[in-house]
């Protein structure tokens, strides 16, 4: 059951086709594991007060025009979700929750898959 926040979130999202999440049967499409955490992050933060949901609408926004501005419109490389988290990082960033460095080492550590070793 969602909570007041969060069914305002959600339906500030179906606007038009562009800007609404990928859906399958009416429900919120993720494919990989990542995108759920992003979606959730997103919500997460801004509930928390660290920005506001509509600063990170309009970032959503901002963020796929610059991809659709630099790729063809039948690009296959298309992915809403990498346009999620490139918005979050930049709401992140902008709002204080994390530095850019921090956020550089962070992805940097993630992205080695380096699993901590065991005595």
């Amino acid at each position: 059951m969602f909570t007041k926040f969060e069914h305002f979130v959600a339906t500030s999202l179906m606007g038009s086709p562009e800007e609404a999440p990928p859906r399958r049967n009416g429900h919120l499409q993720f494919d990989r594991d990542w995108e759920k955490l992003a979606f959730g992050i997103a919500i997460a933060l801004s509930k928390q007060g660290h920005y506001e949901w509509e600063d990170f609408r309009q970032t959503l926004i901002e963020t796929i025009g610059e991809w659709e501005a630099t790729h063809d419109i039948q690009d296959p490389e298309w992915d809403y979700y990498q346009c999620w988290l490139a918005a979050l990082e930049k709401v992140a960033i902008a709002s204080g929750v994390i530095e850019d460095d921090e956020l550089e080492t962070q992805i940097k550590q993630l992205l080695d898959c380096k699993a901590p070793s065991i005595p």
